[in-house]
């Protein structure tokens, strides 16, 4: 089976009912902000923690007669992204006007792109869990402006509002109904944030809300999807319910199972699911209603009369795609070439950039798959225990590949590495500097190693004929060779000699 080929074939999630069996299928929609020193339409600039309304124009306050003016570098971003998706640029596109009332929406209408939006179709290849992949249609990506920000909590009696978010240029990459459980949207969602980290068209912090999900959920009787897939009918997947804002992928999950069994209830029940806007209550563990969905009338767009139809050049798209940097997808296969690495060493490698990088500047010359073990388990847990990533990571590259080979040279065992390793985290030195002073050399004297076997063997007979019959309790002796030998004796030696003096 090929990377691309397992679309048709991934296991459909199926929920229990008390009347049988429920299909759930998704959609997502993200909204991703751009990477950018200034608003979609206004010279203010973007930045997290700033005070209150501190990064604010009069066009983003909704001056009477202010005009926007299009920053060109947003349009170049969403172009690369669109690009990475693999998807349909569109050399025209249009602004629209997206009608509606909120106190943090000073102008009373968003800038956004309905009818003709700048990215059009494409497709991105997701790992699923079990090491597969599944393919998310794209079915538009759209750059639009944010709102501001309410706050609640400083005033029983009233809300704040600040505008520092407002107008900051948010690219909305809508996908079509493809995915069928929790497990596969949080994958999709970790896709798309891989793939933009890449670009650098958004940071991904999803804990500053730079990226969130909408989350379209509906149910339907199994084989509702399939028919949908053959007819492009949406009738046969039930109606949906969005849930709106979710900021982390443990949440997407849990907001969609939750969704998901409400809506079998009402069924089950007899009962009819309304469209509708839902928010998700994570200290509840429930969604609930905020609004009734609104469709696209309800806004009242139109052309946004203050900004001309966007006309891109072939050439000037052409430039973007040769400037795009090695996207998640083409790494991964490199590293799997390149190194022999398995999928799944590659795929956990891939998912941060700084990661992959950081394991190419260790692996040259050196055993790929071990610098990946130590890369993707003891490092990168120091790493999240400091809440650190690969970028700030405290040792060097050549450190990591200094120990690696020192373990390839039998200078050390894999037990004495940790030990070198939690020195070398304490800033001792290098490797090599911290073996030396330590005097942890592995013991490669096969005299010193047979002399140790023999005591040991001497001091234990009972458990020495034991073996006969039981040879797994070999185990115990290698253990006290090691403690004899303090952890440094060639561990392939010590099984060797035990092997031949206990008859196995």
């Amino acid at each position: 089976m090929t990377d691309t080929d397992t679309t048709a074939t991934t296991p459909t999630n199926l929920i229990q009912g008390r009347t049988g069996a429920w299909e759930i299928v998704m959609g997502l929609e993200i909204h991703a902000q751009v990477a950018s020193k200034a608003k979609l339409f206004s010279g203010a600039a973007v930045g997290f923690g700033a005070g209150p309304n501190e990064q604010v124009s009069l066009v983003d306050a909704g001056f009477p007669g202010m005009l926007p003016t299009l920053n060109g570098h947003c349009v170049e971003q969403a172009v690369r992204t669109g690009l990475g998706l693999k998807a349909q640029i569109n050399k025209r596109s249009q602004f629209d006007r997206k009608n509606y009332f909120y106190p943090d929406l000073p102008q009373g209408y968003q800038i956004s792109q309905l009818y003709f939006p700048i990215v059009g179709e494409g497709e991105v290849e997701v790992e699923a869990e079990d090491g597969t992949f599944f393919t998310v249609g794209v079915e538009r990506l759209h750059l639009e402006q944010d709102a501001g920000k309410l706050i609640h909590d400083l005033s029983p009696t009233e809300s704040y509002v600040d505008l520092n978010r407002a107008g900051t240029a948010l690219m909305e990459i809508v996908s079509k109904p493809h995915m069928r459980s929790p497990e596969e949207a949080v994958a999709y969602v970790k896709k798309i944030r891989t793939i933009l980290v890449y670009l650098g068209t958004c940071d991904g912090d999803m804990e500053k809300g730079n990226l969130r999900a909408d989350v379209n959920v509906s149910v339907c009787r199994v084989g509702g999807y399939e028919q949908f897939r053959a007819t492009g009918d949406f009738s046969h997947l039930g109606t949906r319910c969005e849930i709106k804002n979710v900021n982390s992928f443990r949440f997407i999950a849990q907001a969609i199972n939750h969704e998901a069994r409400r809506q079998i209830e009402i069924l089950e029940d007899g009962g009819k699911v309304d469209q509708e806007t839902r928010l998700y209550d994570p200290t509840a563990g429930e969604t609930r209603s905020m609004r009734s969905k609104e469709e696209a009338n309800d806004y009242r767009y139109f052309p946004d009369p203050d900004l001309l139809p966007l006309e891109l050049e072939q050439a000037w798209i052409d430039n973007i795609r040769a400037s795009l940097p090695e996207l998640p997808d083409e790494k991964r296969k490199r590293l799997m070439a390149d190194y022999g690495l398995s999928q799944y060493d590659a795929v956990v490698l891939i998912s941060e950039q700084a990661k992959a990088d950081y394991f190419e500047a260790a692996a040259k010359g050196r055993d790929a798959k071990l610098v990946s073990n130590w890369v993707t388990n003891e490092l990168s847990a120091r790493l999240a225990a400091d809440n650190l990533d690969f970028s700030q990571s405290p040792l060097p590259a050549a450190h990591v590949a200094e120990l690696v080979a020192l373990l390839e040279e039998g200078v050390i065992s894999s037990k004495i590495a940790k030990e070198v390793f939690d020195h070398v985290w304490a800033g001792e030195g290098s490797p090599r500097q911290v073996v030396e002073a330590r005097g942890l050399v592995q013991v490669n004297d096969t005299g010193a190693i047979e002399k140790a076997v023999d005591e040991i063997i001497a001091a234990n007979p009972d458990k020495a004929a034991a073996v006969a019959e039981k040879p797994q309790a070999i185990g115990w002796f290698v253990g006290q060779v090691m403690k004899a030998t303090g952890g440094k004796a060639n561990p392939a030696s010590v099984n060797d000699i035990l092997k031949a003096k206990l008859g196995l």
